[in-house]
């Protein structure tokens, strides 16, 4: 079992950035699957970026490819998603969360999460 808690949310202005963190508990950081998921008032929880238990693959939503990085540290027991050139509809709580095995994008299939940091972008 691995438990997650996320840091790092703000409020910021369009075109700024912002890395979120996201430390897991526990020593088997490193066989679990960590991904980025976001909430929008109104909302279903949507997929932001997956990366692997290695860290040697990485998958972004096509809204945030090229603006987002997802990272890893094994030592730290961290994961962390660098935001850069925020929008306003970058505006949600964003989530990281955990599963043994492949990467996936639904939510559904993930089986830990952490309780969210809120992430407000203005123009």
């Amino acid at each position: 079992q691995v438990q997650l808690v996320e840091s790092g949310g703000g409020l910021v202005q369009a075109g700024d950035s912002l890395r979120l963190s996201c430390a897991a508990s526990g020593r088997t950081f490193s066989i679990y699957v960590m991904g980025w998921f976001r909430q929008a008032p109104g909302k279903e929880r949507e997929f932001v970026a997956v990366i692997s238990s290695s860290g040697g693959n990485t998958y972004y939503a096509d809204s945030v490819k090229g603006r987002f990085t997802i990272s890893r540290d094994g030592v730290s027991n961290t994961v962390y998603l660098q935001m850069n050139s925020l929008k306003p509809e970058d505006t949600a709580v964003y989530y990281c969360a955990a599963r043994r095995g492949t990467m996936m994008f639904q939510p559904t299939l993930y089986d830990y999460w952490g309780q969210g940091t809120q992430v407000t972008v203005s123009s």
